[in-house]
């Protein structure tokens, strides 16, 4: 990370603003049509080289996995450009005739966005889609870990635009990381997209520009009593190896009715999982995983056995993750916490109402806003949850870790920006997607003939 003088970083981000600028008045008024072939290239383009950009990211950043990270950008190419394609976007979104209300779409402009070192190639693909897709340029910050994979996938980004006859410049990416570089980019630009750490969240909040910023993520995944105990636990299981754990909508920990615990310890031992009931071995692995409480650099995005590795504990080299059950909840065990590696904490409880408790509790602590995964076919105790738990999106019978940011089965935008409303100190409690980067301009036409309530009607006693 260089250091630089303000004066010196001004001058590098204007050069990149002013080129956004150029091409993005170029690229204003494109048709949908247009607008879709530059969006649709983006995706292809990553879809194509899913598993090199992959490995260049692993080899970059040092975590997650190949195999995940290529199906994870094969997965999201998809989803995405599926979400986008025949959507509206540019001029004329619709004519409402009983309302009186035309509305018109328009750009916001450049779009800055810093991206995370946990996604660094599909989310700067769909920033990229969704600011393309309303007529912006953007420029991403990426994280300083991943600067070398989130430029590969950027440079093929601007080899497709220019096949299509578009400027170049609709999508660029900092190529020398500094808080200064950023600090700036963020005040010049239109808007800011923050999917990161909570300090650069911060930043953009603070910048004086509209912000769209995300909270951090410490999934609960609930098992109803009378579920099919097999198939929640190897869809949480899923959820919490996936990418080596790294991912925000990852599952972190499991609330199991209590007659049934050992029941579902021997499913997760069934599924790859090592399950540890050791008091020593606990204690070993919460040393590993947190140093002062904080997560120790040493096991983010590693394999469970490297995990179990670092905590002095003796697995096959092929297990899925770790299971343990935790001693306490909130705040009075670090192993409620968010834990970006393959580990999952364990809960029992002994009625809903307890299971909705220990969530709660581990919310308040950390991840207030994000996600819960319920298993469950009781619609009373999943809307019960619904109403209690404060997070933005809830799971049913899903892989929270491949689900909260879309899918083919659920009606969520695919984005890998998913916001976590006032609980998470953010502007936005749904996932982002294109429609958050266009103004919107209404037309109002005078409607004589709507009907005015007299007094009485007005009134009247509800």
């Amino acid at each position: 990370m260089e250091t630089q003088s303000n004066d010196e970083s001004r001058s590098y981000t204007e050069a990149y603003m002013r080129r956004a600028r150029a091409a993005q008045a170029s690229f204003e008024n494109a048709t949908q049509e247009d607008a879709d072939r530059a969006v649709r290239a983006i995706a292809k383009v990553v879809y194509d080289n899913a598993e090199a950009l992959a490995a260049l990211a692993v080899e970059d950043t040092h975590m997650g996995n190949v195999r995940d990270k290529t199906a994870k950008n094969r997965s999201k190419a998809r989803l995405i450009w599926n979400s986008l394609k025949g959507k509206k976007s540019r001029g004329i979104l619709e004519r409402d005739e009983a309302s009186g209300i035309t509305t018109v779409a328009k750009p916001l402009g450049v779009v800055a966005a810093i991206t995370p070192c946990t996604n660094p190639i599909v989310t700067p693909m769909s920033n990229s889609m969704f600011a393309l897709k309303c007529g912006n340029a953007i420029i991403i910050t990426p994280h300083h870990s991943a600067t070398l994979c989130s430029a590969q996938a950027v440079a093929l980004f601007r080899a497709e635009l220019k096949k299509l006859g578009f400027p170049e410049d609709l999508v660029q990416i900092l190529d020398r990381h500094s808080r200064e570089h950023t600090k700036n980019l963020i005040a010049m630009a239109d808007v800011t997209i923050a999917t990161g750490g909570a300090g650069l969240v911060r930043a953009a909040y603070s910048s004086g520009k509209p912000a769209l910023g995300v909270g951090a993520g410490n999934v609960q995944a609930i098992i109803d009593r009378g579920a099919d105990y097999a198939e929640a636990v190897r869809l949480i299981a899923e959820g919490r190896a996936f990418d080596n754990g790294i991912i925000c909508s990852g599952e972190q920990s499991a609330i199991c009715p209590e007659e049934d615990f050992e029941t579902i310890l021997r499913s997760f031992e069934a599924c790859g999982c090592y399950v540890i009931e050791s008091p020593a071995e606990r204690e070993a692995l919460r040393s590993a995983l947190f140093e002062d409480g904080e997560m120790s650099r040493h096991a983010v995005g590693q394999s469970a056995a490297a995990v179990a590795r670092l905590a002095g504990i003796e697995t096959d080299e092929n297990i899925k993750a770790i299971a343990v059950e935790a001693e306490g909840t909130g705040r009075n065990d670090v192993l409620a916490k968010e834990k970006m590696c393959p580990v999952i904490a364990l809960y029992r409880y002994r009625d809903f109402a307890e299971a909705i408790a220990v969530a709660k509790a581990n919310l308040e602590a950390e991840g207030k806003g994000h996600s819960v995964a319920i298993h469950s076919d009781n619609r009373e105790h999943i809307e019960y949850a619904g109403r209690a738990l404060p997070v933005s999106r809830f799971l049913i019978n899903q892989i929270c870790a491949s689900s909260a940011g879309g899918s083919f089965q659920n009606g969520l935008a695919p984005t890998n920006t998913m916001g976590c409303g006032s609980w998470g100190n953010n502007s936005l409690s749904e996932n982002l997607s294109y429609r958050h980067l266009m103004n919107v301009s209404r037309i109002a036409y005078n409607m004589p003939n709507n009907p005015v309530p007299s007094d009485e009607e007005l009134w009247a006693e509800i």
